[in-house]
């Protein structure tokens, strides 16, 4: 019955004017310029978040457009460095150029990583759907051949090959992997990946279980109860917890602005009150910040590819005084 009105509340917003779609997404985008970022991360930041940050547009038609996002990362990265924030910066390759030419997609992301290095600051390669998801990991498999350890990969846990994945890149990188690891965003066909829910979950649990017992760094980048609980369980299991030393024996190297072997991740205007429950018992909350001209693509994407955020757009519109970002 919920799954049923919160299709029928995206169903209604997406064929609304275009200023109605961006006072409901006014909540999760933090608006279109680089200043609208800025001033929601100095909010934030008093209540001890800190961030990713990241520019709206993937897939893109010119490598003009290319050009144009590596510049904006590059202010990105001055403003994090004059504003002193604790932020890593999430790209999607293709927004790079990786589709258009390869050999100058690289190029464009190796300048922006290098440059991020160079101020040890952290780059997460964002997973977009299955027909870029080994061009991504080899992206950041190569970025690590040359020295450049600051990259870690999105995996998505609803893919039947997430587990192989973490397994290769395990052999590859050892515990120098870094992982965020979402349920997945795409509505993948079912002939790669789980679509009921129930499933998505336990297989993100067993990729969570997977990336903690290989010594990695995991982002657990979910606002799902049952998600979030497995995780407490799995690292109380491991003897891991805020405020205290990665105790795994096969453990990454410890990074700056980065938790004792994981962290929690959550979408801007997303459960809010549940991301200040977990920081307020020291585990350490990274807030995903998008922002940008595409607010309104990635809007739309979000509300069909996702159609349970629904109930949150009407309890936004019914009672936005019950659940501040």
């Amino acid at each position: 019955m919920v799954g049923r009105f919160s299709r029928m509340v995206v169903a209604m917003t997406i064929r609304m004017p275009r200023w109605f779609v961006g006072w409901v997404s006014r909540r999760y985008v933090a608006g279109s310029k680089l200043d609208d970022a800025v001033k929601v991360m100095h909010r934030l930041s008093k209540e001890g978040a800190c961030f990713t940050i990241d520019v709206l547009g993937e897939e893109i038609s010119s490598m003009e457009e290319a050009t144009f996002f590596l510049e904006e990362y590059k202010r990105v990265v001055t403003a994090i460095i004059d504003n002193d924030f604790d932020s890593n910066l999430s790209i999607k390759p293709t927004a790079f150029g990786l589709l258009l030419d390869r050999e100058k997609g690289m190029e464009n992301i190796e300048n922006l990583v290098r440059m991020a290095h160079g101020h040890d600051m952290f780059v997460r390669l964002d997973m977009e759907d299955h027909r870029v998801t080994d061009d991504t990991i080899q992206v950041m498999l190569e970025m690590h051949e040359k020295g450049l350890t600051n990259v870690g990969v999105v995996l998505q846990g609803r893919l039947f090959r997430t587990l192989d994945d973490i397994r290769n890149i395990t052999q590859k990188l050892g515990p120098n992997a870094d992982y965020r690891i979402c349920k997945g965003i795409y509505l993948e066909p079912s002939e790669i990946s789980h679509t009921d829910r129930q499933p998505i979950i336990d297989a993100t649990n067993q990729c969570i279980d997977a990336m903690l017992d290989a010594g990695s760094y995991v982002g657990i980048a979910s606002h799902d109860h049952p998600v979030i609980n497995h995780t407490l369980a799995a690292l109380e299991k491991r003897s891991m917890g805020p405020n205290s030393v990665d105790p795994r024996e096969n453990a990454g190297p410890e990074r700056r602005q980065k938790g004792p072997g994981y962290e929690f991740q959550m979408l801007l205007g997303v459960r809010g009150p549940l991301r200040r429950k977990l920081r307020a018992k020291g585990h350490r909350t990274r807030v995903y910040i998008p922002y940008g001209e595409k607010w309104y693509e990635y809007s739309i994407r979000r509300l069909k590819e996702n159609p349970t955020i629904g109930t949150q757009v009407a309890k936004a519109f019914l009672m936005p005084w019950t659940n501040r970002p």
